[in-house]
């Protein structure tokens, strides 16, 4: 069993602030990636929108999240002492999971055979849609 990642936010206040924090990183991401595409000052102005820096920022924030990587047996070790609930996507015959808890008392988790990096981003993003997005 091991960690990915290093952010696991224990209040909802951390989560409002990470997020907030990655707002200026992601329009410098954003715009150096225009750059990169050669847009000049004009299509900048129509392709890159809010929803454009937001997207970045999303997944700035979810690319850093602490996820737990194990088998089934550490899995179900896990969840018999969490107190959440926990929403799992993917087969329950699989021998691998990735999961993560949030800062409330939801936690996500995706079976996986052998792919792993595929599971933890898989993972990333079930848990900022469905733990951290109504949230920031």
């Amino acid at each position: 069993m091991h960690t990915e990642g290093t952010f696991s936010p224990e209040t909802i206040d951390e989560v409002r602030e990470r997020y907030e924090s990655l707002g200026p990183t992601a329009q410098t991401v954003v715009r150096e990636v225009a750059r990169a595409m050669a847009f000049d000052r004009e299509e900048y102005d129509d392709r890159v929108t809010g929803d454009v820096v937001e997207t970045a920022r999303d997944v700035l924030f979810a690319s850093r999240l602490a996820v737990t990587v194990g088998t089934r047996e550490e899995y179900e070790d896990w969840c018999e002492s969490y107190d959440g609930e926990v929403i799992e996507v993917g087969h329950e015959r699989v021998d691998n999971v990735v999961w993560h808890a949030g800062p409330g008392d939801e936690a996500v988790a995706a079976t996986f055979q052998d792919e792993e990096a595929a599971a933890v981003a898989t993972l990333r993003r079930q848990a900022f849609g469905r733990l951290y997005r109504e949230l920031v």
